[in-house]
């Protein structure tokens, strides 16, 4: 197996690329740690509430990532040729997708918020607190998906510092902001959960208004269309560009759907089960960030080579990429299970049960964690950067809605385990999902070129 471990170009390409992704995505993750803390101290009932509200922003958020990164296959590809026209264009439609999936998930969180929540919980006091948290945080949605695609687009051209500056500014904006809110400091009202669901509606309209400025105010930046460049489409363009995108955000709405199936069954186990998952989403998100700068540096070089016609390369990069990604997981988990007492000893005011519980989760989490790290760079990385995207639809929507969707509620509802036994059962999934995919890798048939003809 080739590997391109002695090509000095290779790492210095994976540095730049992977380690402000890594940073921005740390800082994104980080976010969302200081909201669970700080919800933490309100009581498990507004733990619960945000982590199953969130469900509907994780739901979008996934979906419209499946958009940015569907179109940022054909980004990265025109990139590898220079096509400055036809990136415009791509961007055009990802913004447009993302746009119109962020106004009907907006209105469903302002006018059905109690329905949603419902979905979720029996409990409430849960069920109101989610409510009032939603209603607020939905305003954020559109804005949200222009922020992704612009995002996304900007790694695949090869400017990935931008969006982890913008993380940065939108970090340290939702940090200030939940802590005036939420607590009532210098002056500003005592808001509680509502005030964490302003916070972070705040930082999003920071974090849109630097993206554009920075964008727009650089002559030359390839992402800087007008209107009328970014919707110069015809309908040859947009068949083909539906043709391999389509499969990717299918992919991540339909996986993302499930995983919100997860969560209505740990919440089915109750209160405390979704109080406890949600702090294992949070450190979850934490230790996945060097893995996922990992598989979005991978899906950007290898699209670039195939992209510059230069295949051979492009798989010497997949077989680096996936030794990487099994070296890293393994380092990875072994660490989350030497640490996780020292983990939860950030989250105040944990009940005993509620912190025992916590630590389970975080066990099964590292034992699988090598796993979730090679599979994020094979389907994310080399599937999709390689323009594979159809079989990696099927290997993942396969994996959770005939593996993991099925176990999580045989788990949770017929032999009602405990919820970190149902977290273990929904890992399967990844271990199915390896076996499927590693012999995909190996017959080479992923190496596409999307741009034929364009």
């Amino acid at each position: 197996m080739k590997t391109s471990f002695k090509n000095k170009d290779f790492f210095k390409a994976l540095i730049s690329i992977a380690l402000p992704i890594t940073l921005q995505n740390l800082i994104a993750s980080s976010v969302n740690m200081l909201d669970t803390l700080m919800i933490t101290s309100l009581g498990k009932e507004s733990l619960a509430a945000v982590g199953l509200a969130n469900q509907v922003f994780f739901f979008y958020s996934v979906t419209i990532f499946g958009v940015a990164t569907g179109s940022s296959i054909f980004i990265a590809q025109f990139w590898g040729k220079k096509d400055t026209m036809n990136i415009k264009r791509i961007l055009g439609i990802s913004l447009t997708i993302a746009s119109v999936l962020g106004m009907i998930f907006t209105l469903a969180a302002l006018f059905i918020p109690e329905q949603i929540m419902r979905i979720f919980s029996n409990d409430i006091k849960v069920i109101k607190l989610g409510v009032d948290y939603l209603r607020i945080v939905s305003i954020s949605y559109i804005i949200t998906g222009i922020s992704f695609s612009y995002a996304v687009a900007s790694r695949s051209t090869g400017q990935a510092k931008m969006p982890m500056v913008v993380s940065i500014v939108s970090f340290l904006t939702n940090a200030v902001f939940n802590y005036l809110l939420i607590f009532g400091k210098l002056g500003f009202p005592q808001l509680g959960i509502k005030g964490a669901a302003y916070g972070t509606l705040i930082a999003r309209i920071v974090e849109i208004a630097i993206i554009l400025y920075f964008i727009y105010s650089n002559d030359g930046n390839p992402l800087a269309g007008s209107i009328k460049e970014m919707t110069d489409w015809n309908n040859d363009f947009i068949k083909k560009y539906f043709k391999t995108a389509y499969p990717v955000i299918l992919n991540e709405a339909l996986w993302s759907l499930g995983t919100v199936l997860y969560s209505v069954a740990y919440a089915k186990i109750g209160t405390e089960a979704a109080a406890a998952v949600q702090i294992l989403n949070t450190v979850q998100n934490i230790f996945m960030v060097m893995t996922r700068g990992l598989a979005n540096a991978c899906t950007v070089m290898v699209g670039n080579k195939i992209g510059a016609e230069e295949e051979e390369v492009a798989i010497e990069y997949a077989n680096s990429f996936m030794i990487i990604s099994i070296t890293l997981g393994m380092f990875l988990g072994i660490m989350l299970f030497l640490t996780s007492d020292a983990i939860l000893m950030f989250f105040k005011n944990l009940t005993p049960e509620l912190y025992a519980t916590s630590k389970k989760l975080l066990i099964v989490l590292a034992v699988f964690f090598f796993i979730k790290a090679f599979n994020g760079t094979m389907v994310v990385g080399i599937l999709r950067g390689g323009g594979d995207t159809r079989f990696s639809m099927i290997l993942e929507m396969a994996a959770v809605w005939l593996v993991g969707v099925p176990l999580a509620f045989l788990g949770a509802l017929v032999f009602k385990l405990p919820v970190y036994y149902v977290s273990a059962l929904v890992c399967m999934e990844e271990v199915v999902k390896a076996a499927v995919g590693i012999p995909r890798i190996i017959s080479k048939k992923w190496v596409t070129n999307v741009i034929t003809d364009m």
